[in-house]
């Protein structure tokens, strides 16, 4: 899944819970792991190795990548169209909840971001997280399928903004 899916489905999720903004913040990174579950398009970076053995644990970024720059311009268009999107969508009222749509934003794309972390420096502390996200993770994709995957991407955040909005 995208990030700015992700960015969507957390400021959704985090904005039905204005009183209680750390509830907000859970459910936003809850909704991380349930969209994952659903079978979706990936773009690729080719900075991030997959190993020999195909374990994905194994996997790692290499700075020193030629192709590394292009991957971060890549990552960080899709986590700025997300909050962007998020923001379009879910305009705040006050100052509160712009910190609520950012907190959700925040919680939605969080676990994507500590792959980042996990895959360059492999801090034991996230090694849990990175198991249990590598197991959620929809088995089937549509990476060999971007067209498709990416519409059926836009469909869904554009359903979770209709529902919970």
């Amino acid at each position: 899944m995208v990030l700015a899916t992700h960015a969507i489905a957390g400021a959704a999720v985090a904005q039905l819970f204005p009183d209680n903004p750390a509830l907000g913040f859970g459910l936003a990174l809850v909704s991380h792991f349930v969209l994952d579950m659903i079978p979706h398009w990936d773009y690729h970076l080719s900075s991030l190795e997959l190993p020999a053995d195909g374990n994905k644990l194994n996997r790692r970024f290499h700075f020193n990548n030629p192709t590394f720059i292009a991957d971060l311009m890549k990552i960080g268009a899709d986590g700025l169209l997300g909050l962007l999107a998020a923001f379009i969508f879910f305009y705040p009222q006050t100052s509160w909840s712009l910190w609520l749509l950012v907190l959700g934003v925040f919680g939605g794309v969080l676990p994507d971001w500590l792959q980042f972390v996990f895959y360059k420096y492999r801090p034991r502390w996230l090694q849990p997280l990175q198991r249990f996200h590598i197991w959620i993770h929809a088995r089937r994709d549509f990476n060999d399928r971007p067209i498709a995957g990416v519409l059926m991407q836009m469909a869904l955040a554009v359903l979770i903004v209709f529902v919970l909005k």
